[in-house]
């Protein structure tokens, strides 16, 4: 094909009547605004289908005569005015953030994957949905919020599947003059760069820009033709490549990122100045770097500037399992980093510590979520189990520091409603509940106020509009793999828009066991060829192009759905994204969700599912295990478990345990209350289960409930002592950073000579004295405090909710009282932490000294 040696912009020309339309297009808010979507399917409504819902496009492709009958229509004209008028309220108004003493602080949200919308995939998943998410409900709020991301020429695949059911992969062109983007350009016209050093050479990035809602996205982009042929494609695909590629990707989203939020300030695209760094995931690790260097540019030493850049970020880690996390070797590190080191004036040896893996001591391999965790002033898991288990998997960074301790929190994730509601509820929840139930959770207290009826035929409709898209996505499937036309009038009769509908769609990998069901096939067989009480499922999801253990779960299914007497109850749809989501996520009664526990960070979909009147049917595994109500006396279950928290060390069995679990769950209880009419025509017993999964659950799936979290319990409290320690040039991060080097290098003075205490048995009630002999050496006993810890005994000796007491005392004695409030066998242990009024916690040094 010919290639352009120059190019330019042609610009849809509008009637002046219709120059709102270019407005209402170029802000993403029109993915989550249903009035703005119903202006452009007014315009034409099969021209909307056939872009996709992309507004760019529609608008350039739409004709003249078309455009001069709209300009026109005054019925139109006004319609578009009244939603341009509603869009300007939105970005301008008042909302939850400008409400709020003190007011939330400004935030740069860096991520490696975005999911606004299916029409610009630079996501791949549950990470870049959520991410998206976040800045929608960011925006809903009033949230001073600045997105930071790549822009994947490439995107993420499209995945087509071969007439034996193995995937295989398509990677599109995303051409982002077709998206609602703007480049960002100076006064001349020229595009502005921004450039990171990869390996010795200079790579250059342009900068798009999306807003969304209230929120800029920025995105950086390396395809231009300024740079290499090799660095053009260090944004080409969304994690495609090696090692090495990766690393160049994280290191133009983080170095770059700071140096594009920069430009776009001064170009006054960004009017915004964040005080919080926020980094989601490691990906982000590097942004860092770039701040650390300015620090150092300013006048400071390398420890001094960790200190300080370090107070303004937040890390949020989505990975359970250890082999999630990004990790480089030593070599690639030394070619990427070594003009760092030689700018910042320190060893290469200096740098890799920062993300050295406990017990690496010849510094082989850069971990960059042990970088993120070094490098922030405060760290989260994704929901309140993910937390437990990352305090776990990362408590050897704080050696000595109990695993409850571990300087790591948790703020369960959410979904934005507007986005994920279908609109059959949607219609409910705008008739019942107060106007505002997408982003506040106190909306969602009228649900008892929705009547059965009322959410019997929603969900009726919704499931037969899924049913009848799910045709068609059979029938385009069928003829893309070959099938002739005549033999698909199969496609006309799958599925029952009156049966019980179970959905499964989540990223395939081994993990989440897509086939736990097909472990069973007779059984399953038996409760799909049921006339009286019919079930039927449809799968869908992408497994990751080098996971050919993933792969082969779709073509497992794929293999049982294409069975005689099976097909018609069983379907698999391919290419996965937020659009065929959106409409599985509205029809499925179920929702099911079989992860090897806890290898669940968080999991989102089920959180979807709930908005739209569906029942989550899951392992007690990341949301759902701090979210499911068992049934009580008197209230129904709000979804149901599969199995129990019990661990067994055994896969096999643990696999064998929970699909047992899952058939008897379906046979004895899911089946049977959908279908039960012994109330009447409506299924009362389902219906009072969904009423309670809207009440206990609707305000907490909430995206805004989550970056409400995120406000008040990281962003304000980081801001507020970022405030603090970089006031008056820094001198509180200066003096902090001083004082930690000194206690590292002293702390192995610090001693526990004696414990005393009566160990005769006591009464409950009474109490006991305690006294504890110290040694501090060359630490201060202003920067000490000495604590006690006690409790009841576990069989093994070992203290169970446990009480920490501080003592009082100097000259090396401390001593306190305790009081005896439990029964039983009990104990008591001593040790010595860090106290400085600086810290957000004492164990964010991992120092301490236990009695012996």
């Amino acid at each position: 094909m010919v290639k352009a040696v120059r190019t330019f912009r042609v610009t849809p020309s509008l009637p002046p009547q219709l120059a709102p339309l270019t407005e209402l297009a170029g802000n993403f808010r029109w993915v989550w605004d249903p009035g703005t979507r119903e202006i452009f399917e007014w315009a034409d409504r099969t021209l909307w289908q056939e872009v996709g819902g992309n507004p760019t496009a529609f608008l350039g492709r739409l004709s003249a005569a078309r455009l001069a009958e709209l300009s026109t229509d005054t019925a139109f004209l006004s319609r578009v005015d009244a939603v341009r008028k509603d869009l300007q309220s939105y970005l301008t108004g008042s909302r939850w953030a400008q409400s709020q003493d003190p007011a939330p602080p400004a935030v740069a949200y860096f991520s490696a994957e975005f999911g606004i919308t299916e029409v610009m995939q630079v996501y791949s998943g549950g990470l870049g949905v959520l991410a998206g998410d976040h800045l929608k409900a960011a925006s809903d709020l009033g949230l001073p919020l600045v997105g930071i991301g790549l822009l994947y020429r490439h995107g993420y695949f499209r995945q087509l599947l071969d007439a034996d059911g193995w995937q295989r992969e398509q990677y599109p062109d995303l051409n982002p003059y077709d998206l609602p983007l703007t480049r960002l350009e100076d006064e001349a016209g020229s595009r502005l760069l921004v450039e990171v050093e990869l390996a010795g050479r200079t790579v250059a990035a342009q900068i798009w820009k999306a807003d969304v809602g209230r929120v800029p996205l920025l995105l950086l982009d390396t395809d231009i033709d300024v740079n290499h042929p090799d660095d053009r494609q260090v944004t080409d695909r969304l994690y495609g490549g090696d090692a090495e590629h990766r690393l160049r990707q994280e290191i133009v989203l983080g170095i770059g990122g700071v140096r594009a939020l920069e430009v776009a300030r001064q170009a006054g695209a960004v009017t915004i100045d964040p005080v919080v760094f926020h980094a989601n995931e490691g990906h982000a690790g590097f942004l860092q770097f770039e701040r650390i260097l300015r620090l150092m540019r300013d006048g400071l030493d390398f420890d001094q500037a960790i200190e300080t850049a370090r107070a303004s970020v937040l890390f949020t880690t989505h990975t359970p399992v250890p082999a999630g996390i990004d990790r480089f070797d030593r070599g690639l590190m030394e070619a990427y980093f070594s003009g760092f080191a030689e700018q910042a004036g320190v060893s290469i040896e200096q740098v890799l510590k920062l993300g050295q893996e406990p017990g690496d001591d010849g510094l082989g391999v850069y971990n960059m979520a042990m970088m993120g965790l070094r490098l922030s002033a405060g760290a989260n898991g994704v929901s309140k189990l993910h937390g437990q288990v990352s305090r776990g998997m990362f408590a050897d960074l704080w050696p000595g520091v109990e695993p409850d301790e571990v300087p790591i929190t948790s703020i369960t994730n959410g979904v934005h409603a507007s986005t994920w509601t279908g609109e059959e509820m949607t219609a409910v929840y705008d008739r019942v509940l107060s106007p505002d139930w997408s982003h506040n959770p106190e909306a969602w207290k009228l649900t008892h106020n929705i009547t059965d009826d009322q959410i019997w035929r929603a969900r009726g409709r919704a499931r037969e509009r899924l049913v009848t898209t799910a045709r068609t996505w059979a029938r385009q499937q069928a003829e893309r793999r070959g099938e002739s036309s005549s033999t698909l009038a199969w496609t006309e009769s799958i599925l029952d828009p009156d049966a019980l509908t179970i959905g499964f769609a989540r990223r395939f990998a081994t993990y989440k066991r897509a086939t736990l069901l097909l472990s069973q096939p007779d059984r399953l067989r038996a409760m799909l060829a049921s006339t009286e009480r019919p079930i039927q499922f449809i799968f869908s999801g992408k497994a990751h192009p080098k996971d050919d253990g993933g792969k082969g779960l779709i073509r497992e299914i794929m293999k049982f759905s294409n069975e005689e007497g099976i097909r018609d109850r069983v379907l698999f749809v391919e290419d996965y994204d937020m659009a065929i989501a959106r409409t599985m996520l509205a029809g499925c009664d179920v929702w099911l969700n079989n992860p090897r526990r806890p290898h669940e960070a968080s999991g989102t979909s089920g959180e979807k599912s709930v908005l739209n009147g569906g029942l989550h049917a899951s392992v007690l595994d990341g949301w759902w295990d701090e979210m499911y109500v068992p049934a009580g006396n008197l209230t129904p279950p709000n979804g149901f478990a599969i199995g129990s928290r019990t661990h067994h060390p055994d896969p096999d069995q643990q696999d064998a345990a929970d699909a047992a679990a899952l058939f008897d769950l379906l046979e004895r209880i899911i089946i049977p209350t959908f279908y039960d009419r012994s109330d009447g025509p409506l299924p009362r017993r389902w219906l009072a289960c969904v009423r309670a999964s809207l009440t206990t659950n609707g305000p907490k799936v909430l995206a805004s409930r989550m970056v409400q979290d995120y406000a008040t319990e990281l962003y304000t409290p980081v801001a507020i002592r970022a405030e603090r320690l970089t006031a008056d040039g820094g001198k509180r991060a200066l003096e902090l950073a001083a004082w930690r080097g000194h206690l590292a290098t002293h702390w192995s003075d610090v001693s526990i000579d004696k414990v005393e205490l009566d160990h005769r048995a006591g009464a409950l009630g009474d109490t006991r004295e305690v006294a504890v002999d110290v040694t501090l050496g060359s630490v201060a006993p202003e920067d000490v405090e000495v604590q006690i810890v006690h409790g009841p005994l576990n069989a093994d000796g070992t203290i169970q909710s446990a009480t920490v007491q501080s003592l009082k005392g100097g000259n090396g004695r401390y001593s306190g009282v305790m009081d005896l409030d439990t029964s039983g066998e009990y104990g008591l242990t001593a040790r010595v932490v860090p106290r400085h009024e600086d810290l957000r916690s004492w164990a964010d040094t991992g120092l301490v000294t236990w009695a012996p």
